[in-house]
């Protein structure tokens, strides 16, 4: 009964509309952001520029609520979408990394203290790749030596792009009226009003610090095995079990336990992640 109700609810028009809400806040956030001077310019945004904090707030949480009522979406769907092409079943799925290379090129462009840790260890698991590692960095993103300027020139565009050519098949046969959901964008706006999207001011000394919450699983993984094998292999051995997650495959029973038990562990690996290392 809880499922058939929770299964019910409008995850995909509230994802779709979230995204609208992000690309739009998001224009106003990149006007007076500088690749240059990332943290200050992110940090100014609150203090010099009017609405400035209201519309960082409401950029980073539509944003975050793009993801997750997509993946809500999915799960909600995933009956209907056994009668998709695999190739357009391959595409929603290469939709959900995507999306988190959106989100986490959000955090890392703050550069505050969570945003830049995020970056050098992204740097640092890319490295890590067999023969292709420092090219890799450079072309995502080579903090260390270029900035944000490759971060920023991904997050606006690249992975936009990106994106909207994994989900355009999908998008043109979707339609939302945002009349229809006043309440939620009403609900929307005013959390990004009563509640200021997280920036870590600067900490020296800070031992531990811990990254984006999607992130956290990951970051603790790194402790125990090789940024390869963590960063890597790990969340490439969910998406090939994603991408094979189909009703008519042989296989769809382990693949279902393999899936559920790597995200048990992740969020086992998130948990110690926020309480172990105070």
């Amino acid at each position: 009964m809880i499922a058939d109700a929770l299964g019910a609810l409008k995850w995909g028009d509230w994802s779709l509309i979230s995204l609208y809400i992000s690309l739009i806040s998001g224009i106003v956030v990149g006007i007076h952001y500088s690749p240059a001077e990332p943290f200050y310019s992110a940090s100014a945004l609150d203090i010099l520029v009017p609405y400035g904090g209201f519309f960082r707030s409401l950029h980073f949480y539509s944003s975050q609520f793009f993801f997750l009522f997509g993946v809500a979406h999915y799960w909600a769907v995933f009956n209907k979408a056994q009668n998709i092409t695999s190739r357009a079943y391959l595409y929603l799925i290469l939709c959900f990394p995507c999306m988190l290379m959106l989100l986490f090129t959000g955090y890392v462009l703050r550069a505050d203290a969570t945003g830049y840790s995020a970056g050098m260890i992204a740097e640092h698991i890319l490295e890590a790749v067999p023969l292709i590692g420092s090219g890799l960095n450079n072309t995502l993103f080579s903090i260390s030596t270029h900035g944000m300027d490759r971060v920023y020139l991904h997050h606006v565009i690249s992975f936009d792009l990106l994106f909207l050519f994994l989900a355009w098949d999908h998008l043109r046969r979707y339609r939302v009226f945002l009349t229809n959901h006043l309440l939620f964008i009403s609900a929307l706006l005013l959390f990004s009003l009563v509640v200021a999207a997280p920036m870590d001011p600067d900490q020296l000394g800070m031992l531990y610090i811990t990254g984006p919450w999607f992130f956290l699983g990951l970051q603790e993984l790194l402790r125990y095995i090789s940024p390869f094998i963590a960063g890597i292999l790990v969340p490439i051995s969910l998406l090939v079990a994603l991408i094979f997650l189909r009703k008519e495959q042989r296989y769809f029973r382990p693949l279902l336990v393999f899936i559920c038990s790597w995200l048990a562990l992740y969020l086992i690996l998130t948990l110690l992640a926020l309480t172990s290392h105070g």
